[in-house]
């Protein structure tokens, strides 16, 4: 099979860095805080996806009744312990780097679109990819809905020169499969990070792959 995208936007966690440690050590911070937690990392897998206000909501949910009353004050908590803690303990996904670097050797530019903070997101993938790896990263930013809204994906293909036709949407999660639908991309659902296959396999992604060298084979690249 001959290529067909000219760029790939990835997800970033659970996609291409497993974050997984940070987010749950950082989010059982505040919950100590608080007098509550901890959270295991399988059950941080189910909260994150939607940005920190709905991961931090989530994760309160699961705390039990009245962990809800410290919702509003969680959220600016979680703010200044993310930026103390967002590379802890952080691992690119095993063959990952391999496909990326295939990506670009077949020509296609890559991107991130993170609902992670956008100053948080950026300093995430630099510290594992290094700085001018990736074309374009975007993260959370005011005024600009998060995924699974079109809108970032649109943003960044602008800031790429390219059409939806043209590029690859990779993530794991439900928030992912549905934000490449709704820009017209086509999607390679990661079984890798945090959701697994069923979740993925229900929005009917073009590919699914448990590792991203997968997606290379499925390229032919």
């Amino acid at each position: 099979m001959k290529n067909l995208y000219r760029a790939c936007i990835f997800d970033l966690d659970g996609t291409i860095i497993n974050t997984i440690h940070a987010l749950t050590y950082t989010t059982n911070l505040v919950l100590e805080h608080f007098g509550l937690g901890p959270l295991t990392e399988e059950q941080m897998k189910h909260m994150v996806g939607n940005g920190y206000k709905k991961q931090m909501e989530r994760s309160l949910k699961a705390c039990g009744e009245g962990a809800m009353a410290y919702y509003e004050a969680s959220l600016p908590l979680y703010q200044k312990l993310f930026k103390e803690n967002c590379l802890y303990h952080l691992e690119s996904y095993p063959g990952m780097q391999e496909l990326l670097d295939r990506m670009k050797a077949a020509g296609m530019e890559l991107a991130v679109l993170t609902n992670k903070p956008h100053d948080r997101g950026v300093e995430t993938v630099e510290a594992v990819f290094g700085k001018g790896y990736f074309s374009y990263i975007l993260g959370e930013k005011e005024g600009i809905p998060k995924k699974p809204d079109p809108t970032g994906v649109f943003m960044v293909l602008k800031a790429l020169g390219k059409e939806p036709g043209e590029c690859l949407y990779v993530g794991d999660t439900n928030t992912d499969m549905e934000t490449a639908a709704n820009a017209g991309l086509d999607a390679a659902g990661a079984v890798w990070g945090f959701r697994g296959r069923e979740e993925l396999k229900a929005f009917h992604p073009k590919y699914l792959a448990d590792q991203p060298l997968e997606i290379a084979k499925m390229l032919g690249i």
